[in-house]
């Protein structure tokens, strides 16, 4: 198979190296030409209009890291050639717009994938073993803490929810395997946070999720002390037990016994294009598809509508 990569920033430069090395690049589009550069002496085309290089070249499916803001037109550009993509996180900053992308993948019969990463973690991967395999009985309420000082430019204003928070709201839905119901947010820029208008660094949430499962979140991408990893620490309790998750190390304990492990050589933790090539081949949607991925964006479009209405405010799943 071979990809159109249609980005070259950053995280499209990331995407590049890992296409490239895979043997799976066929062609590159940035509206940018200065960014060709990062290409140095590869031989890949390089194109800085999509429909142009459509028309060119011959590829199997799209993977579609350009500004947020660019994600639909791009997706729709590759959805009217019938073309799977596979696309960063958000589909868009607009909700309703994100569900008129998925189903026109969906109406069409067009895979579509999110790229939601954390997920595919070898340390997440075994937490979610752990869990399933009963250790701590139900879950009853899952603790997540996040502390980043992550002050970088963007080309939109900054949310932390909309960035990374996202992320740990997935993995609330991929470790307890269950949806939301209603959800209660604040949202808000500290003191001595980024001076950029309208942004959102700060969140404290309630989630209630199916099951009677209770979840608490605090992020923010403005702390100056100890940082945690990115997909954060969890404290996550059951009816037989409990597990931390801290630091990547999962600590289980029940009654006085406590088993840590930190071993996670021998699991099995495909990464997004390995999960979105494999999903093509079989002719099944991937882990993280569109449909799936807007059950996580749902909460966070319902955490942003509880912040603006100060209130808990019910989760309706698309």
């Amino acid at each position: 198979m071979k990809a159109l990569l249609v980005g070259l920033g950053s995280a499209g430069f990331s995407w590049y190296k890992k296409l490239r090395d895979r043997g799976l690049l066929a062609a590159v589009v940035e509206m940018d030409p200065s960014m060709k550069s990062k290409m140095e002496a590869d031989p890949f085309p390089f194109y800085t209009s999509l429909e142009e290089a459509l028309q060119k070249e011959k590829v199997d499916f799209v993977v579609n890291v350009t500004s947020p803001m660019a994600h639909t037109p791009v997706n729709n550009a590759a959805f009217d050639r019938k073309l799977p993509v596979l696309c960063e996180k958000p589909i868009s900053f607009d909700y309703n717009e994100s569900i008129e992308v998925v189903r026109r993948a969906e109406r069409e019969g067009i895979p579509f994938m999110i790229a939601e990463n954390y997920r595919c973690l070898a340390s997440v991967r075994k937490l979610k073993q752990v869990l399933d395999s009963g250790a701590i009985g139900r879950i009853s309420t899952l603790d997540v803490l996040f502390y980043r000082y992550h002050h970088v430019e963007r080309k939109y204003t900054v949310s932390l929810l909309d960035d990374i928070g996202v992320h740990h709201f997935d993995m609330i839905r991929y470790l307890t395997g269950a949806e939301g119901i209603s959800v209660y947010a604040d949202m808000y820029n500290p003191i001595g946070g980024w001076e950029e208008e309208g942004a959102v660094i700060n969140t404290n949430a309630v989630l209630e999720l199916e099951g009677g499962i209770k979840a608490s979140y605090t992020g923010s991408i403005a702390s100056r002390g100890v940082q945690t990893p990115w997909m954060g620490n969890w404290h996550i309790e059951g009816t037989e037990g409990m597990i931390e998750y801290k630091d990547q190390i999962i600590h289980v304990v029940r009654g006085d016994a406590v088993e840590t492990i930190s071993d996670f050589s021998g699991v099995h933790a495909p990464d997004a294009l390995t999960e979105f090539v494999r999903s093509l081949e079989e002719r099944r949607p991937g882990e993280t598809s569109g449909t799936d991925y807007l059950k996580t964006q749902a909460l966070v479009h319902y955490a942003k509508l509880s912040n603006e209405e100060g209130r808990r405010v019910p989760v309706v799943l698309p």
